[in-house]
């Protein structure tokens, strides 16, 4: 019996021996994956439950960190205002420059196949030069127009450039000219408000509203019937025109200071509302021009001799602008200089 005790009080001690050095999950597994216990992976997701960015971004509408440098505004990583501009500027900018660009050149495109060049067929010639820009005019004109068309074109590459040039020019190619087109596109937006300003000086008392426009308009300046409406220097349609490059130019040039010193004024969701308005009044602008272009030159003959020579024939003038010509006439007779050679020949 002794022998039998002391076999029992080894196989019990052997048994706590081994419940003792038993990790404790086995001992609990209901608690713990089996994988977990045996060290097999379990295709579980560790940080399935932490925060994530869009969580945050919900709960703190912008994300946003720590800087040591001066500039705060470099801890701002994310808020709601840009996600909206980025989408404005992929999607919505694109959508709107294509339709109302394209949409003008084919509108164009048809007017001229339906229509032709309105020519000067049926109106006779006298001979007889009328100044009807001078030089510092045209000069205003051109540089302005000048500029305009490098900053067009410069400015349609910020938005169509990565989508239509770079698959043909190459990452390299298309760098370097990116960054050439917007050093361009900040050196010619000087002369071009310069240019705009000094042309609402010049030309807005011409462009006021008078009786007869709307004549003109629901004629539609005679464009379809031949017959030209009765207008004064500058008809209803160019009005518009004017209207149009003095209101888009100076939202395009108010927008356009905003950028090009940024943060002077205004705070992140000010710059993003001048891109706004950048974007959206220089598609609309351009297509105004696309079509003052094609009037000014292939539309209607003789009318690029007044912003090219500064002189028309007298009958042009009579048949487009009676109301100007009949103005003029009357200030010949009374003596009033008007230009180098029209003063003498007006009164014929």
């Amino acid at each position: 019996m002794g022998r039998i005790g002391a076999f029992l009080r080894l196989g019990l001690t052997l048994c706590a021996l081994v419940l003792i050095a038993t990790p404790a999950p086995a001992q609990h597994g209901r608690d713990v994956p089996p994988s977990a216990a045996t060290g097999a992976p379990s295709g579980a997701n560790p940080t399935a439950q932490a925060v994530t960015e869009e969580q945050l971004f919900r709960e703190m509408r912008k994300l946003e960190g720590r800087v040591t440098i001066p500039d705060s505004k470099a801890a701002i990583l994310q808020q709601p205002q840009g996600r909206d501009y980025r989408a404005f500027h992929e999607g919505v900018l694109p959508w709107i420059g294509g339709i109302v660009v394209l949409g003008m050149l084919v509108a164009l495109i048809a007017f001229y196949l339906y229509r032709g060049r309105i020519t000067l067929e049926g109106v006779e010639e006298t001979g007889v030069k009328i100044t009807r820009f001078n030089a510092f005019e045209r000069f205003t004109h051109w540089m302005t127009a000048v500029s305009f068309i490098v900053l067009a074109l410069t400015g349609l590459n910020y938005v169509f450039g990565k989508r239509l040039l770079f698959p043909l020019l190459g990452p390299d190619a298309f760098a370097s000219w990116s960054q050439w087109a917007k050093y361009a596109h900040n050196a010619f937006a000087w002369p071009f408000m310069i240019g705009l300003a000094l042309m609402i000086v010049m030309w807005i008392k011409d462009n006021l509203p008078q009786r007869g426009d709307g004549t003109w308009l629901r004629q539609f300046g005679g464009f379809m019937s031949g017959r030209h409406p009765p207008a004064g220097r500058f008809n209803a349609g160019q009005k518009l025109i004017f209207w149009a490059v003095a209101l888009g130019g100076l939202a395009l040039a108010g927008s356009g200071l905003v950028m090009l010193f940024p943060f002077t004024t205004f705070d992140i969701n000010g710059m993003q509302i001048a891109q706004y308005v950048h974007g959206i009044a220089g598609m609309l602008l351009t297509a105004v021009i696309i079509a003052h272009i094609y009037i000014g030159t292939l539309g209607m003959e003789g009318a690029y001799n007044a912003m090219g020579t500064g002189e028309v024939d007298l009958g042009w003038a009579k048949t487009h602008h009676s109301l100007w010509v009949s103005s003029q006439q009357r200030r010949a007779e009374r003596g009033t200089p008007l230009g180098r050679r029209a003063g003498a020949q007006m009164g014929r």
